[in-house]
């Protein structure tokens, strides 16, 4: 695989900032057994930063070019990367064309996307992967050893809380994600990766639930209630946004900058969008009840405005309790704005004082004993570099199971899906009454 002609020919579609993970994985560490000969996206600006950064001269097509690009430049492999309500459109069509395909999670945002998806899987034959990078967050991985290994016996319940803080939350309310059509809500593009992890862990499906959701904290009726709202329509430019905390300023940052600030003449992207406006559709803050086929239950609860980032869960088995604390950031400053341009860039927290993570394994009739994990560099605790190693570097042993395709992207999704539909019944959704795998 090392020869030039065993690379494989890849192109990206949807040039924004998570984007960068992979362009510059296929451009550096990857070359050897890859090779970028596409970009595609909405926006010529955002294509020629990726170029800029991987110091490459990538080809670089109109959005409505993208079947020509997979032809032109005999593409072996698209990663997906738009607007999640988009990804559906490409998946389609590169695997129609005889590719294998890297999708962004979410996979898709609804059931008839995600049945189009499958039906095309199956019909051609090529692989879909989905990039749940928090697989392979060490500590995960963990997680799924003991459970796997019986450390705590059968499984019957699980309790899980994750919180986002004030910044890294409110950047879900100022972005194309604030309208649940283009993103599915957090239900769909945030806790997919935590209704993945339940699926993993403990080995089954979703099938049946029930969940409460509204907008608490952010949108303009929330915001004028409690007087956080100011009038501004987006930061830039706006002297109402200079001393609100909430706000993000893209000309502070040269990459934001480079990225959006100079792309709006494009398409018209703001970035920047104030939090306490109007036009928000999706919730801040969500309880979710599932039921799953192995009989265990989940209660689960996101929170969109936390003083500090990070996520509790609780396994309750037959023979013991296993409990994971991750402390992301312990609180959140009001007088900071952008802390690192690649935090920003990857919309992660961008905390104000070191966290910690807390492994405990506790069986009847023993002592508790703290479970020790060796966490590496980069993001979510090396766990972006091993997915990317799984997903691009040389074949090797997967004893976790922790590459995941387009079955487990739709059954990640099923439980988002039924939440947000028993947040407009009131009433309990059977999975298999949207979407059966």
């Amino acid at each position: 695989m090392s020869s030039d002609t065993a690379r494989r020919r890849c192109a990206v579609v949807g040039l924004g900032a998570r984007a960068r993970l992979f362009t510059q994985a296929l451009a550096g560490p990857y070359a050897n057994r890859a090779e970028l000969v596409g970009f595609c996206d909405v926006n010529p600006y955002r294509m020629a930063v990726h170029n800029d950064w991987t110091g490459a001269s990538v080809p670089m097509y109109a959005a409505e070019d993208f079947a020509k690009m997979l032809a032109r430049e005999r593409v072996d492999l698209v990663v997906v990367c738009t607007v999640d309500r988009t990804h559906d459109h490409y998946i389609v069509q590169a695997l129609e064309a005889g590719c294998d395909v890297v999708t962004e999670k979410p996979m898709t945002t609804d059931a008839d996307r995600a049945r189009r998806i499958l039906d095309a899987q199956r019909r051609t034959g090529r692989e879909v992967r989905v990039a749940f990078n928090y697989r392979y967050n060490p500590v995960h991985s963990a997680v799924r050893e003991v459970i796997a290994a019986g450390g705590i016996g059968e499984v019957g319940s699980v309790h899980f809380e994750w919180l986002l803080d004030l910044r890294h939350g409110a950047d879900y309310f100022r972005r194309w994600h604030r309208e649940k059509a283009n993103s599915g809500g957090l239900m769909v593009h945030k806790a997919t990766h935590h209704f993945d992890l339940v699926n993993w862990w403990l080995g089954t499906e979703p099938e049946s639930v029930y969940a409460l959701g509204g907008l608490f904290f952010y949108g303009d009726e929330a915001g004028a209630r409690r007087g956080l709202a100011r009038d501004y329509a987006r930061a830039h430019g706006s002297p109402a946004a200079a001393d609100d905390p909430f706000a993000v300023r893209l000309a502070d940052s040269s990459l934001l900058t480079e990225l959006y600030l100079d792309a709006e003449s494009v398409d018209g992207y703001h970035r920047d969008q104030n939090v306490f406006g109007p036009g928000v559709t999706i919730e801040d803050d969500m309880a979710v009840l599932v039921r799953y086929t192995s009989g265990a239950t989940l209660t689960y609860h996101l929170t969109a405005y936390s003083p500090w980032e990070g996520y509790r869960i609780a396994f309750n088995g037959s023979e013991g309790r296993l409990e994971l604390l991750v402390e992301e950031s312990t609180w959140t400053r009001s007088d900071v704005r952008i802390q690192g341009d690649s935090a920003v860039l990857h919309g992660e927290r961008v905390g104000d004082s070191a966290g910690r993570t807390e492994l405990m394994l506790r069986r009847f009739w023993e002592p508790p004993r703290e479970l020790k994990v060796q966490t590496g560099e980069g993001g979510h605790g090396g766990g972006d570099a091993r997915m990317l190693a799984d997903l691009f570097g040389a074949p090797a042993a997967d004893p976790l199971g922790r590459a995941a395709d387009a079955a487990d992207g739709a059954r990640s999704l099923v439980t988002g899906l039924a939440a947000n539909r028993s947040f407009e019944t009131g009433g309990p959704v059977r999975t298999r009454d949207l979407l059966v795998v």
